[in-house]
């Protein structure tokens, strides 16, 4: 025989919207971090493994179930698709900054730096981007960000400070470059800032200054180890 339900009137009052929500909120605190854990082994994996990565593995690191990470993401693609809109909102929260620069010369600068420091970090973004570019080939939405870079590269252009046979393609090509020292160990990694400032060198106007490089380069023993996977060595070089 089934109990009769409790009624207020039986002396058991009946939760007020308040408690429902504040019972509710340690859920959805817990589903936020589920998600979060999701994306950060997500990006690991498919740095790692590519985009066909374990998705029973990405789920094993999170340390949350598979039934989780398909409550978060039905597909694999919508897991890339996550990836790639949480990229294109890193990228786009670098624009202030770079608008905030004095001078066009130092806002692309910023603009390389932050681009190719992000690259470094995430170097899962390269399988990511070529995944959504067979998803939805038509799909450009980074071409407002792009016309910003093309606007800048002109004014540089224009007062001096940025040679005049560079365009905004060969930036992206060559931060691209960079960044993808990020997908070859901790050796290379660390020699970022200081090839990026090459890089730049390279870009100046003829008659430009240029500053000293930052850290110092790797001698031949710790490029082997680098090479090797000996990347202590190399890493301490990087400081």
């Amino acid at each position: 025989m089934t109990p009769p339900t409790r009624k207020p009137q039986d002396g058991v009052p009946a939760p007020s919207a308040p408690e429902r929500t504040a019972a509710s909120a340690p859920r959805r605190r817990d589903a936020r971090l589920n998600r979060d854990r999701l994306v950060v082994s997500a990006r690991a994996q498919f740095a790692q493994y590519g985009i066909d990565a374990s998705l029973e593995e990405i789920a094993r690191q999170a340390e949350v179930g598979v039934a989780t990470l398909y409550r978060n993401f039905s597909t694999r693609d919508d897991l890339v698709r996550a990836l790639y809109d949480l990229a294109l909102a890193e990228l786009h929260a670098v624009r202030g900054e770079i608008e905030a620069a004095p001078t066009p010369w130092e806002a692309l600068v910023v603009y390389t730096e932050r681009v190719a420091e992000w690259l470094v970090a995430a170097p899962s973004l390269p399988p990511i981007l070529r995944r959504m570019a067979q998803l939805d080939p038509s799909a450009r939405p980074a071409a407002e960000f792009d016309g910003f870079i093309a606007s800048l590269v002109a004014r540089a252009k224009k007062d001096g400070t940025l040679r005049r046979d560079v365009d905004a393609v060969d930036l992206a090509v060559l931060v691209t470059m960079v960044g993808s020292l990020g997908g070859l160990g901790d050796g290379y990694a660390g020699q970022w800032r200081r090839q990026l400032s090459i890089v730049l060198d390279g870009l100046r106007a003829a008659d430009a200054p240029r500053p000293k490089l930052p850290g110092r380069p790797l001698d031949v023993k710790d490029y082997q180890a680098t090479v090797h996977g000996l990347t202590r060595r190399a890493a301490r070089a990087a400081r």
